[in-house]
Order: structure tokens, then sequence, then C-alpha cells
């Protein structure tokens, strides 16, 4: 596992930098991101990049930053209470990958000399 510093603001700080210098707050959150996903275990960090693409996505598409935050929320909530989620997966046992079959069954799957024949 990597080390990397950062500066870490607390919250009155980084309030602060985001009203007096918004691409600075930007470029410490960026930054700050990075070096958590890159200190965790190769296997996590390509999780953590796609659940923070997910959420960069939710900011993106929010009208405001209040409404980014709720859908966030939920997102979180999701991945606690949902189908897959963690007591989901606690009381139930339904790890997505012990489920895989029930995906497979529902898909068809056409061979490429099907689709060649159809041209």
């Amino acid at each position: 596992m990597q080390e990397k510093s950062f500066t870490r603001l607390d919250f009155d700080e980084a309030v602060a930098l985001a009203r007096q210098n918004p691409e600075a707050f930007e470029q410490y959150r960026l930054d700050t991101i990075e070096t958590v996903i890159s200190c965790a275990s190769k296997q996590n960090q390509r999780r953590l990049r796609c659940l923070q693409w997910r959420i960069d996505q939710v900011r993106k598409r929010a009208p405001d930053p209040a409404d980014a935050c709720v859908k966030i929320y939920q997102m979180m909530w999701d991945s606690v209470t949902g189908k897959y989620g963690f007591i989901d997966i606690i009381c139930n046992g339904n790890y997505p990958h012990r489920n895989a079959e029930d995906t497979a069954s529902r898909a068809k799957v056409l061979a490429l000399s099907d689709a060649r024949k159809r041209k």
C-alpha cells in the first residue's frame, strides 16, 4: 500500500478555501480523493475509481450542490439497504457474483455467424 501525504484542512479552512479560491479548492478535493484511492489495495482502487466516477457524474448532472448531495446520499443508502446492498448480503447471503446465473439466464447471446447472415 502506498503512502502519500496531503494537506488536511479542517472544515472551516475548507469552506474558506472554497469561497476564496474555488479552483484551488477543487484541486485540493481532487488531490485528496486521488491520495485516498491510491492508498487502497489494487483491487479496491478499481472499485473506488468506478464509485468516484459515479459520484462525479451525479455532481455534474445535478442542478445545484444540494441536489447532488441528496442524490449521493441516496446512492449511499442504496448500497446499504438496496438489492445486493450490505444488509441484503449480510442477512440473505445475496452476493452479486453468486447470482450471476440469474443474469445469464435472462441474457440472449447471439452468435456472430447469425449476425453476419442477417446482413
